[in-house]
């Protein structure tokens, strides 16, 4: 059974940075899987942030282009959102979500497997 968990979530002001994890477990050829990050702030909808492929080919909302970074460690199951210059607009729960999926697209439904998500917030 896959599971997932983030951690590293907190509060922090504006301007600063955070690394999100998410390690997974149960996954098995954890190579052919497209990892990606979501979140959802109040009042909002889901929103795809982030998402890296088989081959580590990464894709980025235009809100977060350039400020954040998306990486996987294959040898710990683990991937990552190093978030810098956060703004009190990427204040959200950010909840990460991997599956067989080709190109990776940025689109909630295609994700069967999701963690229980973290939550940030940055102050002004």
């Amino acid at each position: 059974q896959v599971q997932l968990v983030e951690s590293g979530g907190g509060s922090v002001q504006s301007g600063g940075s955070m690394r999100l994890s998410c390690a997974a477990s149960g996954v098995t050829s954890y190579n052919w899987y497209c990892m990606n990050w979501f979140r959802r702030a109040p009042g909002k909808e889901r929103e795809g942030i982030a998402s890296i492929d088989t081959g580590g080919g990464t894709r980025y909302a235009e809100s977060v282009r350039g400020r954040f970074t998306i990486s996987r460690d294959s040898v710990k199951n683990t991937f990552y959102l190093q978030m810098n210059g956060l703004k009190p607009e990427d204040t959200a729960t950010y909840y990460c979500a991997i599956d067989r999926v080709s190109s990776c697209p940025l689109y909630a439904p295609l994700y069967n497997y999701w963690g229980p998500g973290t939550q940030v917030t940055v102050s002004s």
